[in-house]
């Protein structure tokens, strides 16, 4: 989903970039009132590292298209969704500047989409769902979350006219709701897992 270099317009690029660094600043800002800030910075930083790393890792899919998973819908059912947003604004920067993987312009939009928006989504469909069923709250909010940074992903290029919105939807669409799918899967057991394991982590407050 990393847009690179080039498909937006250096205006507009400049316009997610002050909208996500406003709203990373409010995040930080929130973020370092909390008493448990030295807990949680040691998480972030593990999460933003496999973040970094699996989404570097492809995976083959039925369509054709290697997989790459997102990782920000766990760190916001982990940590919240202000925290999950400066995670990934860290885990895509070191993906641009390192990996080549989006791009130094689009650092903006990528952040708004993956982490911003995402997050939002995420955290809004889960605390929604949870008193109904921890599980189905899980699934559905992983799900949602990636199809919304989708649909936002697809309106952000139909505007910078890179291709037909027709085009956008049905290619973009199709994929990252499989995707949507295997991940809210994968994040089920996780969850369950780190619940068995060291239930602790889950006990902080979502931020």
């Amino acid at each position: 989903m990393h847009i690179p270099d080039g498909l937006i317009p250096l205006d507009q690029s400049m316009i997610y970039l002050i909208i996500s660094l406003a709203f990373l600043s409010f995040a930080f800002y929130y973020v370092s009132k909390k008493t448990d800030m030295e807990k949680r910075l040691v998480i972030a930083g593990v999460l933003t590292a496999v973040t970094v790393v699996a989404s570097y890792i492809t995976i083959p899919s039925p369509m054709g298209i290697p997989m790459h998973f997102f990782i920000i819908p766990l760190v916001v059912l982990i940590l919240g969704p202000l925290n999950a947003s400066l995670v990934s604004f860290l885990a895509l920067l070191i993906q641009a500047l390192a990996l080549g993987m989006g791009g130094v312009t689009t650092l903006g939009i990528n952040v708004l989409d993956m982490g911003i928006i995402l997050s939002l989504v995420v955290y809004f469909v889960y605390t929604t769902l949870v008193n109904v069923n921890v599980k189905l709250a899980i699934f559905l909010s992983t799900v949602t979350g990636i199809l919304a940074a989708t649909a936002f992903q697809i309106l952000v290029l139909a505007f910078a006219k890179t291709t037909s919105l027709e085009v956008l939807l049905a290619s973009l669409l199709p994929y990252y709701l499989m995707i949507g799918v295997i991940e809210g899967i994968v994040n089920i057991v996780i969850l369950e897992f780190i619940s068995k394991t060291n239930s602790q982590i889950l006990e902080l407050e979502k931020v």
